[in-house]
């Protein structure tokens, strides 16, 4: 297992984010595991977190030219991805959407 992968598990482990145990899902099927992104909620485990995609985004060699951050736990978690990137030298764009319609500024 790549260093990376081996860093997100223990990590993952570590916030609470992947438990093993019997699990309902929203579709109502069981599942042995539950992973809950919303555990990585400090800084220090999100900048963790961010050098874990990082790596593993360099290491797969993927081409890109923007972060994107679905709402609503994407949008923390591509923001830390972005400021990582930033931290080695890549300036990344990121963007979001939301889940519904902007009545007040500029909309959206």
């Amino acid at each position: 297992m790549t260093d990376h992968r081996s860093r997100f598990l223990q990590l993952a482990l570590h916030a609470q984010a992947l438990r093993f145990g019997e699990f309902t899902l929203k579709s109502g099927r069981l599942s042995p595991y539950f992973f809950n992104a919303g555990r990585f909620d400090s800084g220090a485990k999100l900048a963790e977190l961010a050098g874990c995609y990082v790596d593993a985004v360099e290491a797969a060699g993927v081409q890109f030219d923007l972060l994107f951050g679905p709402a609503y736990k994407g949008i923390p978690l591509a923001t830390a991805v972005a400021c990582e990137f930033a931290r080695r030298g890549r300036d990344i764009p990121v963007a979001f959407n939301r889940k519904e319609a902007k009545a007040h500024g500029e909309g959206g």
